[in-house]
């Protein structure tokens, strides 16, 4: 065979390869492109559109990414302001709860306080309900005489319960002293002895000691305790100073 003719029937499947190959690579090329444009399309927003030359518009894609951005901070914060709700409903109540606890312990201590006071007063009512009523008696008062000084006598000794009566002392004392406070024996045998009888019911100074009623002067001169120390002494030697009728 000629080699000429040998060179073209080996060229010709190469031909065709080669023509296959460029088939290949123009298909792989419109596939490639095709996918961009699919990637292209679908970074697009779906309300967007283009413009001539295929260049996308600015505008409607900025207007969805806000959208985008409120709807995005919408689902974020949702959550956020519920749970915020949900605290200060919870601090709400919990206040409530405080000022009604503090508002039924200010109710509870007024109660018993009250209360305590009620039982104060029933109990001082029933103190002086118990006690005896004690009437408001004026200070007694007695003339600075004979007269005066057997009456306030006969209280004290009706105080300490030493029996006599106003005429048994009157009698008594109008015989001894007649009546003198500073009267003094100096002729009997007391005063021999040293220890003269003195005052109005003449009392020696022994006797006047002994038979001295607490409250009165510690003076055997003193009217009131020489006749009160007279009559205790008399009450117990003959009973009662109404019993004397002479020297004693």
């Amino acid at each position: 065979m000629p080699k000429n003719t040998l060179n073209r029937r080996l060229s010709r499947p190469l031909e065709k390869f080669s023509a296959l190959n460029k088939q290949h690579k123009i298909a792989i090329a419109g596939v490639s492109t095709l996918g961009a444009a699919a990637i292209a399309l679908s970074a697009i927003p779906g309300g967007a559109t283009t413009v001539a030359g295929g260049t996308p518009a600015a505008k409607p894609v900025a207007a969805e990414q806000t959208t985008q951005t409120r709807d995005l901070h919408a689902t974020l914060s949702s959550p956020l302001t519920s749970d915020k709700v949900k605290l200060d409903a919870i601090e709400a109540k919990q206040k409530a709860a405080s000022k009604q606890k503090a508002a039924d312990a200010a109710k509870k201590a007024a109660a018993e306080r009250k209360a305590a006071e009620s039982r104060s007063a029933k109990k001082a009512a029933d103190r002086s309900a118990k006690r005896p009523q004690m009437e408001t008696v004026a200070a007694k008062t007695y003339k600075n005489n004979l007269d005066g000084w057997i009456r306030e006598s006969l209280d004290i000794m009706h105080a300490k319960g030493i029996p006599g009566s106003y005429h048994g002392l009157h009698k008594n004392i109008m015989r001894e002293s007649s009546g003198n406070p500073r009267a003094i024996n100096g002729w009997d045998i007391n005063a021999i002895n040293g220890i003269p009888s003195k005052g109005l019911l003449q009392v020696i100074p022994p006797t006047f000691a002994t038979y001295h009623v607490k409250g009165t002067s510690n003076d055997i001169y003193d009217p009131v305790a020489n006749i009160t120390a007279a009559a205790n002494y008399a009450a117990h030697r003959y009973g009662s100073i109404d019993n004397v009728n002479s020297a004693y």
